[in-house]
């Protein structure tokens, strides 16, 4: 968890976001507008037309789950049911090839051809798939298609995003949004640090959790937009969600107090811990990536306080080892164990500050956030892979936010790291966006998503192809608001009633308000409906059991804002920040619960 600096209001980027898209003016002769940009275009004479009749044609079955995956994006975008056939093309058909033979392409490039028909062909089943995304967004500015042709290779293999769903809980249906928003903008890769809830371990299933059900369902999603979704259990430090119940695993100082953030590696057993977790994911995520973390380990401390970590690296590594060794030491143990199970190893970079004598094992996979002493051009010399995750690429919760149109107009590209600027690309692998919760209550995750989108676009733009493809930012903008959202996205600011006074079953009567980030407030005569007892977590009330209380009203008061969730019979209250929904004690008490700790009460209004 980093730990940064202030807030900006929203709303108005909110009204931006729910604005009706514009279109983007293009000359026919001009590569028409997506996101990525299409950086090579011949055009041609002509047009195609998407029309009703039109087919998708595919033979083989990576050429058939590509065309499936796509026929029902179009159904979701409005186009219409279109049926996949095998054989010949005829006009105002869509072709969807894998080829093997187009080596050119490489694993994620293609090559769209319009015109009477109109065609996508991939190296890859992922090529291919890639080429639809593009169809779809020319198709989201009309149904008249330019003809022409173009070659459609990213520059980077790695173009992801990371969410921090550490320790608040991220809604499930905003992380699909985010799975379908990525593809359809051609990103790749999403680092999801967040808690499996543990059949091995149950004492570390605090909330906010996420069932095997609701990961497995997320994954499925990710292997059908390909987008890789890379799972993260941070250590040895930010392990507190995983061990504040285990004090027998917390490092202890000489002082004899206990770290509940920090993993005592010097232990077998934590690290028996630690693998058993990566075993229990493994039954629900398919990525061949773990990411470990292993920052901010010291984080405010000296090892100095530690004895034991100096003598267990010159135990293991001579006298002449260090305690950042023993640090190091646990780091290669993961890798090796990671391995065994034919998956590579990741870790931020922050931990890597020269102070070592053993290395961090090859085949390591260093995510660059924070400008420390072993520069990106080091790893990269001793031949690790490098990725972008900057510092300067960061979106917290009430807190510090990228300037995306400074990084635009700056043509910042994933060789601009924190503290160094490289001349070549070789060795970094890409780059990312990252979602902190740092103060979670400080927006809800509707206005973390209006901040998301630009800054989503801008890393797909800038890791895929020319990082500055308009002259203004503007002009990127208006591209963006040209293709949309990605079908099946959801609305999720949409509310389910109009706004006025509602009797909530026979539990109390309460005017309902919208909030302009798409929630609503619950207002009585004894204030508005809030969470906000318990024990706080990143300054969220994340405690199950609490009792919603009636607090003086406040606008910028997230904790009082709720989700009206549609159910038979009626509709659920989940409040916006602690993502647990009300339920209704036998004594009458209204309280939040996890879903699947307590049946959330279900509310009919009239």
């Amino acid at each position: 968890m980093r730990k940064r600096l202030g807030f900006a209001a929203v709303v108005a980027l909110l009204t931006l976001l729910l604005a009706p898209a514009p279109a983007l003016a293009r000359s026919d002769q001009g590569p028409p507008a997506t996101v990525p940009a299409l950086t090579q275009w011949t055009p041609e004479p002509g047009a195609y037309v998407y029309r009703p009749g039109a087919r998708l044609v595919a033979d083989d079955p990576a050429e058939r789950r590509v065309a499936d995956t796509l026929a029902g994006d179009l159904r979701a975008a409005g186009h219409g049911s279109v049926p996949v056939v095998r054989g010949a093309a005829r006009p105002g058909d869509i072709v969807v090839d894998v080829k093997p033979s187009r080596s050119s392409l490489g694993a994620e490039g293609y090559e769209l051809h319009a015109g009477t028909s109109l065609s996508v062909t991939g190296a890859t089943e992922t090529g291919a798939f890639y080429g639809t995304r593009t169809l779809l967004q020319l198709l989201a500015q009309g149904d008249r298609i330019p003809a022409g042709r173009t070659v459609d290779v990213p520059r980077y293999k790695e173009r992801g995003v990371g969410v921090c769903a550490c320790y608040i809980h991220v809604s499930l249906p905003w992380l699909e949004n985010l799975v379908r928003e990525m593809a359809y903008n051609k990103l790749n890769q999403l680092l999801v640090e967040l808690k499996v809830r543990s059949d091995a371990h149950p004492e570390a299933n605090t909330w906010g959790y996420y069932t095997k059900d609701e990961i497995r369902q997320l994954v499925a999603l990710g292997d059908k937009y390909h987008v890789e979704i890379i799972p993260e259990i941070n250590s040895p430090g930010h392990i507190d969600p995983w061990i504040e119940n285990r004090p027998d695993l917390q490092l202890t100082d000489s002082d004899g107090n206990k770290q509940p953030s920090r993993l005592d590696i010097t232990q077998q057993a934590a690290f028996d811990y630690y693998t058993s977790l990566m075993d229990e994911y493994a039954q629900v995520f398919t990525a061949k990536s773990w990411h470990m973390g292993a920052d901010e380990y010291m984080l405010g401390s000296d090892f100095a306080k530690y004895p034991q970590m100096l003598r267990y690296a010159q135990e293991n590594y001579g006298p002449g080892a260090t305690p950042q060794d023993a640090f190091v030491d646990f780091v290669n143990r993961v890798h090796d164990y990671a391995a065994s199970k034919g998956v590579k190893l990741r870790i931020w970079n922050d931990g890597l500050t020269g102070a070592n004598t053993v290395p961090v094992k090859a085949g390591t996979t260093v995510e660059h956030w924070l400008n420390v002493a072993v520069k990106p051009s080091q790893l990269i010399a001793q031949g690790y892979s490098v990725m972008n995750a900057s510092y300067s690429l960061y979106l917290i919760r009430g807190g510090f936010h990228s300037d995306t149109e400074s990084l635009y107009d700056q043509s910042w590209d994933p060789r601009s790291f924190e503290g160094e600027q490289l001349a070549s690309s070789r060795g970094v692998t890409g780059a990312k966006i990252s979602l902190w919760p740092d103060n979670g209550r400080g927006e809800t995750e509707n206005e973390v998503a209006v901040r998301l989108w630009p800054a989503l676009r801008h890393v797909a733009q800038a890791t895929w192809g020319d990082p500055h493809p308009d002259a203004t930012y503007a002009e990127f903008v208006a591209r963006g608001a040209a293709v949309g959202h990605a079908p099946g996205w959801r609305d999720l600011t949409r509310v389910p009633v109009a706004d006025g006074t509602y009797t909530f079953g026979r539990s109390f009567t309460a005017s309902v308000q919208r909030t302009a980030d798409g929630y609503v407030t619950l207002r009585s005569a004894a204030g508005c409906l809030a969470i906000s007892g318990g024990k706080l977590t990143l300054n969220v009330p994340l405690q199950p059991g609490v009792e919603a209380t009636w607090d003086t009203c406040d606008t910028s008061g997230t904790l009082q804002r709720w989700e009206l969730e549609p159910v038979a019979g009626g509709y659920r209250l989940v409040n916006a920040i602690t993502q647990m929904a009300l339920t209704v004690t036998d004594d009458g008490r209204i309280v939040q619960y996890p879903a699947d700790q307590r049946t959330p009460a279900v509310w009919h209004l009239s």
